[in-house]
């Protein structure tokens, strides 16, 4: 996610030359089809057209932008309900003799968003995950077609086993498997934005529609503009353009590209909240790159 609060000059350049080289050529071509050999250029309702257009990437964009912000929503209530399953290890099992399972309780959910994060990006599991994992741990999780759902499961059973040793009463396991519960509707709601896109007349209707208006404008305008066609045409394409990729770049808030949410950061603030809920040494907040993006 881009967290610098002035769009850096280089970065626009680089996500928007391609297009618009190609619709200046286009202008281009045109301009100098009017001036070499003049033809009347029939009267487009431009405006009509740019109207109707700039309603429906807007209504895109908006479309594009609540999933985004459903994505950021649902790691919010990951990185809570993380916070409160390893409060309540913490408290519920300050016996000495549930120590290992305390940690273990703590360590596998730091293994489980890592996971998560993996899965979302369509990545292979990372060292992030297998360092929070002993070896046998780790082997039963990466053997579930869905490795987080697994993490998952292996720590209900250890808050199952904590109880039946006496660590915990009915009403703590209940309480621990109910952010649990969170836990795991959060995970479906990703899951759902993840494997759920825009339809299909949302993703392909705009860019066609986007394309021929930016192909028609210079038809329209060239007899008005004349010299000055490509510089307007280029200019004006690139506002309907940039609205256009702005619904492509938010569609998918867990893409794994500049503009998506910052998976590698929030799982790194779980991390550090977690381990410094049961007195471990934590790692450094991660900052954005040399380039304002934050992964």
């Amino acid at each position: 996610m881009i967290v610098t609060a002035v769009p850096r000059v280089a970065q626009i350049a680089r996500e928007v030359w391609k297009p618009l080289a190609v619709l200046f050529i286009w202008d281009v071509i045109v301009t100098a089809t009017y001036l070499v050999l003049p033809f009347q250029a029939p009267e487009l309702p431009l405006t009509l057209f740019g109207s109707a257009l700039a309603l429906f990437l807007g209504f895109r964009s908006n479309s594009a932008y609540q999933r985004w912000w459903e994505g950021r929503s649902l790691w919010g209530l990951m990185i809570n309900a993380s916070r409160n399953l390893a409060r309540a290890a913490r408290n519920f099992l300050p016996d000495p003799e549930a120590r290992d399972m305390k940690r273990t309780i703590v360590l596998r959910q730091i293994a489980y968003v890592n996971a998560l994060r993996c899965q979302l990006r369509k990545q292979k599991v990372d060292a992030e995950v297998l360092r929070f994992l002993s070896k046998g741990e780790a082997d039963f999780a990466l053997s579930r077609t869905n490795t987080a759902n697994g993490i998952v499961d292996g720590t209900g059973r250890r808050i199952d086993l904590a109880r039946r040793n006496g660590w915990i009463d009915t009403i703590q396991q209940t309480s621990m498997e109910s952010v649990l519960i969170d836990i795991a509707n959060a995970q479906g709601g990703m899951e759902r934005l993840k494997n759920t896109p825009l339809p299909n007349q949302y993703r392909f209707f705009p860019t066609i529609f986007t394309h021929l208006f930016c192909i028609l404008l210079p038809i329209g305008l060239v007899e008005t503009l004349g010299f000055a066609t490509p510089l307007g045409s280029t200019v004006a394409g690139l506002m309907f353009l940039a609205v256009l990729a702005i619904g492509d770049d938010l569609v998918d808030p867990f893409a794994n590209t500049v503009h998506d949410l910052p998976l590698n950061a929030m799982c790194r603030t779980i991390e550090i909240d977690l381990l410094q809920s049961i007195g471990d040494e934590a790692p450094e907040p991660l900052v954005a790159d040399k380039t304002g993006v934050l992964w």
